[in-house]
């Protein structure tokens, strides 16, 4: 995506929009409902009454954050969704986690333009207090990154990570 395009521009349009309602939710307490449907105004996607976001939260665009049933989201977790990200039902993700789906080009007279990678966390994975996932990377079904991983490869199912860069650490057997 070029900065300065048409393109872009509708981008920034959601953008102001959504940046708006970012703000009315995170300044000050609501229900849990009333998180879901701020939530839901934001990705214009309804979230499912089973889903728990805690506050505050955090995504600069919204509409490509996808967020499946029984979620469980954790405070001061960003969502950098441009790119898409595809959450499953029953994912667990702790306090200041870092999802992106956008990065900007090694090029420097290219810098500010994006690319996009989607980002797929499948059902029952656990991510972490503070771990990074970057973009186009995959978490597999019931995998947990531990606390401060960067996640930068594509997780397996029913597998640990930690570090920086993340690497498998074991195998969930059960």
């Amino acid at each position: 995506m070029d900065v300065g395009t048409e393109a872009y521009e509708q981008i920034e349009k959601v953008n102001r929009r959504n940046q708006m309602l970012v703000q009315q939710l995170n300044d000050s307490p609501h229900t849990r409902p009333e998180i879901r449907e701020f939530v839901s105004q934001i990705t214009n996607e309804k979230i499912d009454e089973t889903t728990e976001i805690r506050l505050p939260f955090y995504t600069d665009f919204g509409q490509n954050l996808h967020i499946g049933k029984n979620v469980y989201i954790s405070s001061c977790s960003m969502f950098v969704d441009l790119g898409g990200i595809y959450i499953g039902d029953n994912v667990l993700i702790g306090p200041n986690v870092t999802i992106t789906s956008v990065n900007h080009r090694t090029n420097p007279d290219n810098r500010r333009h994006l690319d996009f990678e989607s980002v797929y966390i499948h059902d029952n994975a656990w991510l972490g207090a503070n771990a990074t996932v970057t973009p186009g990377t995959i978490i597999g079904e019931n995998a947990i990154v531990a606390a401060g991983a960067v996640v930068t490869k594509n997780v397996p199912a029913n597998t640990v990570v930690g570090g920086v860069p993340a690497r498998i650490i074991k195998t969930i057997k059960e």
